[in-house]
């Protein structure tokens, strides 16, 4: 089992590909042993891909008693890639994996290549992604409920949806059934205080930025501030929800000649 040892923390972690490095950061309450797995996206083996998991979560463990903070979340990445030897790479963060991937690409500056940004929020006067932490604290089925509708806005009028939201709740080991692990509780209030917005303008690498029209946890509009917030990064709006990557097969293809892209 792939390991990085650091002085409070082991991260565990997943290799896969060949080609530019590439980080990708997973989101809230993410396990590289769930399905599909983290390289399961068309185009994941044009990559030195490395996905991992957060500290205290799936196979990494958190020994630190203090708070962690999304800037002590960026540090483990920046650390990751130490290990890897990987002067240069590039990264993808998904909704919380994208509030790690900010931070981390304003703390490694030149480090980071390219940058794409899904299903994500900026926090503070920008606006913040929906408060999950109200959630995790809930029956398991008061759990499903209220994240349907948020995960997919259709899913108020539009039964199919809802229906497939439902059963991937209910299938998802993430639904909880009202007891929030150790380590997904440190990982949500570290969550609650994230905010990158007033550093945003001094990032200088190119960045993708991906949102779901019908994403009701990382909404469209805050999604877009973020995209407008970041000198010179582009904005993608899908047609979908904030799983929408989980099948859109098209929007993987744009994400991957992006991060193939090697211009400036």
């Amino acid at each position: 089992m792939p390991t990085v040892e650091l002085a409070d923390a082991t991260l565990h972690y997943e290799r896969a590909g060949s080609g530019p490095p590439l980080l990708i950061c997973s989101g809230t309450g993410s396990d590289t042993r769930r399905a599909p797995g983290p390289f399961s996206w068309p185009g994941a083996d044009r990559f030195d891909a490395v996905a991992y998991d957060h500290r205290g979560l799936g196979q990494s463990v958190d020994r630190d008693p203090a708070e962690p903070t999304m800037a002590g979340f960026a540090a483990d990445a920046l650390a990751l890639a130490d290990h890897l030897g990987w002067d240069r790479f590039r990264v993808i963060g998904i909704s919380f994996g994208g509030m790690v991937a900010q931070e981390l690409a304003l703390a490694g500056g030149e480090r980071i290549e390219r940058l794409v940004l899904a299903v994500t929020s900026p926090g503070g006067a920008g606006g913040s992604s929906f408060a999950l932490d109200q959630t995790y604290g809930l029956t398991r089925q008061q759990r499903i409920e209220q994240m349907i509708n948020v995960l997919d806005t259709r899913s108020a009028t539009d039964p199919e949806i809802r229906a497939r939201m439902e059963q991937w709740l209910t299938t998802d080991s993430a639904a909880g059934d009202g007891e929030v692990p150790e380590g997904l509780a440190r990982q949500l209030r570290a969550r609650s205080h994230h905010d990158t917005w007033e550093r945003l303008p001094a990032l200088t690498v190119p960045t993708l930025v991906l949102a779901g029209r019908y994403d009701g946890i990382a909404v469209p509009e805050t999604v877009a501030r973020l995209a407008n917030r970041i000198p010179g990064a582009r904005l993608v709006v899908r047609d979908g929800g904030h799983t929408f990557l989980r099948g859109d097969r098209e929007a993987w293809n744009e994400i991957v000649a992006f991060l193939l892209d090697d211009r400036a």
